[in-house]
């Protein structure tokens, strides 16, 4: 095999693939033919996404996932490896959302936050990019947020966190030029997931009352997961010489009423 060509086995690692945007992107990928380990904190759900890729004829293997503890991502790495062989593709997709206003919510909690939205991310990138390089191919994929580039208010640390995801992916790009890793980050719009439905009913009205309030809520349509699996999959499936390197995807408005004029 050419250095300029990918394997035709390209093992892949999703975070955050319990639910939502993680389990539609392991679903994906595997139909697209990549082999997948699926982690994250709640194994049972993701060993049930395991096993419907394996019903359809894909290859999935599910363990358990803490991004904030070194040695849970060092053996999760090392038994993802055993598994399936040197690991091609990275999608780091666990985060978690709350709502809170950023001078009350507790500093621990604040920073707990960003240990597993940014400091998790930089763990995963630890555990399989060094491997990557000295093998001169890879995809590492940066599930990040629009409120990277638009901070929603009353979200506590998520718009801190999926800045400095997004700015630690930029950096990244540029020291891996020439190392033949592709770094990307796909940063999504409204999407409906898991996250958020943990909170409080009324709290999570006041904070949608809010994002309308700061002109954030044009209009009421949101993503389904899928749509962002289908995007992590055209990047990490392109080919050798081609960096996709930021793709944003956002809901589209529902059709408008015009009249005559």
């Amino acid at each position: 095999m050419s250095k300029y060509e990918q394997p035709s086995r390209r093992p892949t690692v999703v975070t955050g693939a319990s639910s939502g945007i993680g389990a539609a992107t392991a679903l994906a990928l595997a139909a697209a033919g990549f082999p997948v380990a699926l982690g994250a904190r709640r194994t049972e759900r993701c060993e049930d996404v395991a096993a419907q890729v394996r019903e359809a004829g894909g290859e999935a293997v599910a363990h358990t996932l803490d991004l904030t503890d070194d040695a849970s991502v060092a053996e999760f790495a090392a038994t993802v490896t055993a598994d399936l062989g040197e690991i091609e593709v990275v999608v780091s997709n666990a985060g978690a959302v709350a709502p809170g206003t950023i001078h009350e919510v507790d500093t621990d909690r604040f920073g707990q936050e960003l240990d597993l939205n940014i400091v998790g991310a930089h763990r995963l990138v630890r555990a399989f990019v060094p491997g990557m390089v000295e093998r001169r191919r890879g995809d590492v994929v940066f599930v990040s947020s629009d409120v990277a580039v638009r901070a929603r208010p009353f979200m506590s640390s998520y718009a801190a966190g999926k800045w400095g995801l997004e700015g630690m992916a930029h950096a990244l790009q540029m020291e891996l030029e020439g190392t033949g890793v592709r770094a990307s980050i796909v940063r999504p719009g409204p999407t409906w997931s898991e996250m958020g439905t943990d909170w409080d009913v009324d709290e999570a009205a006041f904070v949608l009352n809010q994002w309308v309030r700061f002109g954030q809520a044009r209009h009421p349509h949101f993503l389904k997961p899928a749509a962002i699996a289908d995007a992590i999959t055209t990047v990490v499936s392109a080919p050798r010489g081609v960096h996709l390197s930021l793709i944003e995807v956002n809901p589209e408005a529902p059709l408008s009423d015009v009249e005559d004029a």
